[in-house]
């Protein structure tokens, strides 16, 4: 991991004018590594996971599973060799800390119900935040004990019987919740269905099976049969949601022409590049193929003008993550952009649509917020600026893409939080050709 990256109180700072080229490796998928990880650590014999990213989060998880018994070698080449425990993991014996990661605390609580262990899941300031009854409500429907904050974590979960097989109707669009629930269900007694209406990340049940998990998929329901997981070879794809930033970048750059290669494209994570296309982006993809289970491709970016869309809400499952980075596209384009259904942002590491309407009136363009529906009027930045990422990774990579297209240089203050998913962003983006200072 690049350590400076990690440097507290780190200022990202961005200059315009520079187009971008070239051919870039994004990491690896971090919501793809997290679970590769997990059903690692719950399978029987030795897995190895290849192209994993190499991040806060994901060390936070695996370092959970190293406690609980799990064996995780993290090797040359971001290639992971896991030692399972064949669904017997130990009792921790301390509180397991996820840091700053939703995704490692929310499966990690499924599996640990699941298999009936106990141990006390925490994080960070920002993590004791989110809310967490929407995996405790379907995981005590199983039978699970767990005490919690009012609805946050810490999650003590105590150990019991082996649960009750669910059919849980999604309330929401959240992968994490249907990953939890899916994930206990490996040894519930019976088999236990998901019905997912909001077209979420389908990670969790793409990769089941390379681990010899039974997953019906039919319509909206995925159901799993409990048994035995048995180690697996996984190979991860680059993350489209850390490649958001660099099609953005390349978008904002006059005269960019850029390559990402061997990006992952599952159809319930590209919602960003579908509305960027109807906004006028020139993204092909090149080499559309399938490797460990999930399509991948090469991306191809070039600069051009945009103009505003609307966004629908049945849209934002598939690009949640990317909404601060749109936000910061639609500001620039030409005609105002409206996007419905955004209320999910402001649970997320940070309120993301008060930390974007606080970042983006640093650079003189208002995002006004009506009840969840996001309002942008576009036709470009006004200035440059020192801005505050807000403790977020996502915004305060948003932020810095912004000084690729404002009048003048952008400071973002706090940008060591980006180390929790792509530490590597400054780096690519000065491979890139851009004008970065960091840290």
């Amino acid at each position: 991991m690049n350590a400076a990256a990690s440097t507290p109180g780190a200022r990202l700072q961005v200059a315009p004018g520079v187009p971008l080229s070239g051919t870039l490796r994004l990491p690896g998928d971090k919501s793809i590594t997290h679970r590769a990880l997990i059903l690692a650590a719950l399978a029987r014999g030795d897995s190895i996971v290849r192209g994993t990213l190499d991040a806060a989060d994901t060390r936070a998880t695996a370092a959970a599973l190293e406690r609980l018994g799990a064996r995780v070698d993290w090797q040359p080449g971001n290639t992971v060799h896991v030692t399972g425990t064949g669904g017997r993991f130990e009792s921790p014996g301390v509180t397991l800390d996820l840091g700053n990661s939703g995704t490692g605390l929310r499966l990690l609580a499924g599996a640990l119900a699941g298999y009936g262990v106990g141990a006390t899941l925490t994080g960070d300031a920002s993590l004791k935040r989110r809310p967490m009854q929407r995996i405790i409500e379907p995981l005590e429907a199983m039978g699970a004990r767990i005490e919690s904050r009012e609805g946050r974590a810490p999650l003590v979960l105590r150990p019991g019987a082996p649960l009750r097989a669910l059919h849980y109707r999604l309330p929401m669009g959240s992968a994490q919740v249907k990953s939890a629930v899916l994930l206990a269900g490996l040894n519930a007694e019976g088999d236990t269905a998901v019905e997912d209406p909001y077209r979420t990340r389908d990670h969790t049940e793409r990769m089941l099976p390379l681990f010899g998990v039974e997953v019906d998929r039919v319509a909206n329901f995925v159901t799993v049969r409990s048994g035995a997981l048995t180690g697996a070879e996984v190979g991860v794809p680059g993350d489209i949601s850390s490649a958001a930033f660099l099609i953005a970048a390349a978008l904002l750059s006059p005269g960019s022409d850029l390559v990402l290669e061997q990006v992952g494209t599952n159809p319930t994570r590209t919602g960003l590049i579908e509305v960027l296309r109807r906004m006028g982006a020139d993204i092909e993809l090149r080499d559309e193929r399938l490797a460990g289970g999930e399509p991948v491709a090469d991306l191809r970016v070039k600069h051009g003008p945009l103009a505003g869309t609307q966004v629908a809400a049945r849209e934002i499952p598939g690009m949640i993550d990317e909404l601060p980075v749109l936000m910061v596209l639609a500001a620039v384009a030409s005609g105002p952009t409206v996007i419905e259904g955004a209320d999910e942002l402001r649970h997320k590491e940070s309120d993301r649509i008060a930390a974007m309407q606080t970042g983006l009136a640093g650079l003189g363009v208002e995002l006004r917020d009506e009840a969840g529906t996001l309002h942008l009027e576009g036709g470009g930045l006004k200035s440059g600026g020192i801005l505050d990422g807000a403790g977020d990774h996502r915004v305060a990579m948003a932020l810095g893409i912004a000084g690729l297209a404002a009048p003048g240089t952008v400071t973002v203050g706090g940008a060591e939080w980006i180390a929790t998913s792509f530490p590597d962003f400054p780096t690519l983006l000065r491979a890139a050709g851009a004008e970065v200072s960091f840290p």
